[in-house]
């Protein structure tokens, strides 16, 4: 079974003006894309080859001498969480049990809209910060270039890329603001909350 590129959820353009459509057309056909066709180039003819990527990362991932495989395989599943991870017309407050469990963890919504721009803005380099879930609380964490929760045995419920060339075409080097939109116009609190609610499933079924 090869891997295929997953369709965008939401048309290039769904996103303005927060992340505009040659940003997204040039991220997930060009970034995205050669991730995607390295992987199946990678574990073409061997044991790895009809694998999914979470099971390809989960093999990969301790094992330095392949972390070509580890790399492009977490970096196609990463920007195929990430995509979800936004939609047009959301983003703010959450509401709901997703809203509940932020100001558990967090003491409020604010709370948690400080600790994630901070951990975006500060992190160095490239990578990705996400919202995850760790036992029974909720956490913001970033990860390094490729390196992925799903590597960790952490759930992820939400992400932001924060390589540049997610964002540069559109803000420059004002990574604070694409941070800040994501947050407030853009975060798919709809997918967050089916990822909670899907961990919770599968430890009740444990």
């Amino acid at each position: 079974m090869t891997i295929k590129l997953p369709d965008l959820p939401y048309p290039a353009n769904a996103l303005e003006p927060f992340i505009g459509a040659q940003t997204v057309a040039f991220h997930h056909g060009a970034h995205e894309c050669a991730y995607v066709e390295k992987i199946n180039a990678l574990v073409q003819d061997s044991a790895l080859a009809g694998e999914p990527l979470e099971r390809i990362i989960s093999i990969t991932a301790p094992k330095r001498s392949r972390s070509a495989i580890f790399n492009n395989a977490a970096q196609a599943w990463n920007h195929a969480f990430y995509w979800r991870s936004m939609s047009p017309g959301a983003g703010g407050a959450p509401k709901g049990l997703i809203g509940d469990r932020i100001n558990r963890s967090f003491g409020s919504y604010a709370g948690f809209f400080q600790a994630f721009c901070a951990e975006a803005t500060g992190h160095f380099g490239s990578g990705w910060v996400w919202l995850i879930l760790n036992h029974d609380k909720l956490r913001v964490i970033a990860s390094a270039n490729a390196d992925t929760p799903i590597a960790h045995g952490l759930v992820p419920l939400l992400t932001i890329d924060v390589w540049e060339h997610a964002y540069y075409l559109d803000y420059r080097n004002r990574r604070a603001e694409y941070v800040t939109n994501f947050l407030a116009k853009l975060a798919n609190w709809s997918f967050a909350e089916s990822n909670l609610l899907r961990a919770a499933e599968n430890m009740a079924a444990e």
